[in-house]
């Protein structure tokens, strides 16, 4: 299923669901399911069942799909991820016939609006989840032996996805780079909304490396995992908003990478909030 040659960039005009004035009349889907093409699945989390509404990545390969953060909730019975995944599985395996399927849980960072649901997938058959946490997070990839090593997340089929270590917003956090899609999936180290950093100089390495990868590598999208900004230029919605209206879309580029490098530089040893057409630079104090 290797795709040949550089990926191609699908459309992502989605309406993404955005919450809504009451959240106790919110008729949205619990999850919103957006197929990208038939092996790739965006989902985000609905506004009404937690603020963060954030993004999740379901990658489908020939031997193994990966699903990338469990969202904000833990409850099966209001957020119902596990039955989601388990439905595009059976799904995906009815046009793509095969014998012992396997699921990976991955994540970009444990921070609890992306590791919420892990519980969901403890008991589930044929499933390896893989704790957020440095201790279990960095062995596995071998960051614990060299941080600046790439990973290899083999999904089967010749889908094989690079992981790079990215802290700064988070000491774990963790970048994928999905060749098929050409997605550079930065969890909540690059989206639009506050990138809240606590490591001001891990941050910086972490820009200079992701810029000089998607220098090196066909990105179609920059994806991370929330929305926080509103369309017009530098106006971010406030914190815990249910209700988002004129969201701008998620995708960012390498372009924006760039910005953020030049603005980094511009800080220099001085962080302090710095805020962007899409996105705000927003430094712990």
């Amino acid at each position: 299923m290797a795709a040949a040659g550089a990926p191609i960039a699908r459309p992502l005009d989605v309406r993404w669901i955005h919450g809504s004035p009451s959240a106790k009349h919110n008729t949205d889907p619990d999850i919103q399911v957006h197929e990208y093409d038939e092996h790739t699945v965006i989902l985000r989390q609905n506004k009404a069942i937690n603020y963060e509404a954030p993004f999740l990545f379901l990658l489908f390969g020939a031997e193994r799909a990966v699903l990338i953060d469990t969202g904000a909730t833990a409850e099966a019975a209001y957020f119902p991820l596990r039955a989601t995944v388990d439905a595009l599985v059976e799904a995906w395996l009815a046009r793509n016939p095969r014998d012992g399927y396997g699921l990976l849980v991955l994540h970009t960072h444990p921070h609890g609006d992306h590791v919420a649901g892990d519980g969901q997938f403890a008991d589930r058959p044929a499933t390896t989840l893989v704790g957020a946490d440095l201790p279990t997070a960095w062995p596995y990839f071998g960051f614990d032996r060299d941080e600046e090593a790439v990973a290899l997340v083999d999904l089967g089929g010749g889908r094989v996805l690079k992981c790079l270590a990215t802290p700064g917003h988070h000491k774990a956090a963790v970048t994928y780079y999905d060749p098929w899609t050409g997605f550079l999936l930065t969890g909540d180290t690059v989206y639009p909304g506050r990138l809240y950093i606590n490591d001001w100089p891990a941050f910086r390495r972490t820009v200079e490396r992701l810029v000089a990868f998607a220098g090196s590598h066909p990105v179609t999208y920059v994806l991370g995992c929330h929305i926080e900004m509103t369309r017009d230029p530098g106006v971010d919605y406030p914190i815990r908003t249910t209700h988002q209206p004129d969201e701008p879309p998620l995708q960012l580029t390498p372009a924006h990478l760039d910005r953020i490098r030049a603005a980094v530089a511009e800080l220099g040893d001085r962080p302090r909030r710095y805020r962007m057409d899409d996105l705000i630079l927003w430094p712990h104090e």
